[in-house]
């Protein structure tokens, strides 16, 4: 089994400027993802993909590998992509860096799956919780065959009931992927961002227009990403109630 994980991370996020590089509980976000990846494979196999010469900086400090890419890039997935030109590996994990909740486990559970269905690619999802709030177009909602082949992602709420849905669940995007190189390669030549991509801003939808299908898994916990600067306070508190920090 030969997998690495390569963590895309922008400075200039257009919702949350330098958003890799804000402190929580005291450590840079890239670094809470950076080491929780290094858990499921050795820290030999993580790589930051950046444009950026601070955040390359930030991580290689830290021990890590990063890959410095192309600023005009359209999407993590592209920026994962650029990057694994660089290397070779079976399979590429893309866990974004905006994730300091994921556990482990899920890269491990990206990389089989993607062993198991080569001619997929692997995305994760799990439950809104109570405390979440559908209508959020922050949060990618997520609606999936009984086989969890994905039907599709979007910010609206879906799937919507025409009855009263107060007792509804709804499960969100985790993202966490694996791909191959074929899987990437057709990523990033696509060239631009699909019709639906663009509407909805969420860029595993362009595999759609690919033909490449998408084999949904469950997280073994909720996960909770820093998307605004508003999300700060609800991820600290997390991560110190994960980690029993002050």
């Amino acid at each position: 089994m030969k997998a690495c994980v390569i963590i895309p991370a922008r400075f200039n996020s257009s919702r949350f400027q330098g958003k890799p590089m804000v402190k929580l509980c005291g450590k840079e976000m890239i670094l809470w993802v950076a080491e929780i990846c290094s858990k499921a494979v050795d820290i030999s196999n993580v790589f930051i993909a950046t444009d950026d010469n601070r955040i390359s900086n930030l991580v290689s400090k830290s021990g890590f590998q990063s890959i410095l890419t192309s600023p005009n890039l359209l999407t993590g997935t592209d920026r994962v992509a650029e990057a694994a030109k660089n290397l070779d590996y079976e399979v590429y994990v893309n866990v974004q860096g905006d994730e300091p909740l994921i556990n482990h486990n899920d890269i491990l559970k990206a990389i089989e799956l993607k062993y198991k269905y080569p001619k997929s690619v692997i995305n994760s999802y799990c439950s809104i919780s109570k405390n979440e709030n559908p209508n959020n177009l922050n949060i990618p909602k997520v609606v999936m065959k009984e086989n969890r082949d994905l039907i599709y992602i979007s910010r609206a709420r879906i799937p919507k009931s025409k009855k009263n849905d107060e007792d509804q669940t709804y499960n969100k995007q985790v993202c966490i992927y694996s791909y191959n190189d074929n899987d990437l390669d057709k990523f990033l030549s696509y060239g631009r961002k699909s019709r639906t991509e663009k509407i909805e801003d969420i860029e595993i939808l362009r595999f759609f227009d690919l033909n490449i299908n998408i084999k949904m898994f469950e997280a073994s916990k909720s996960s909770l990403a820093v998307d605004v600067p508003e999300d700060v306070k609800k991820v600290e508190n997390a991560l110190r109630e994960i980690h029993t920090l002050q």
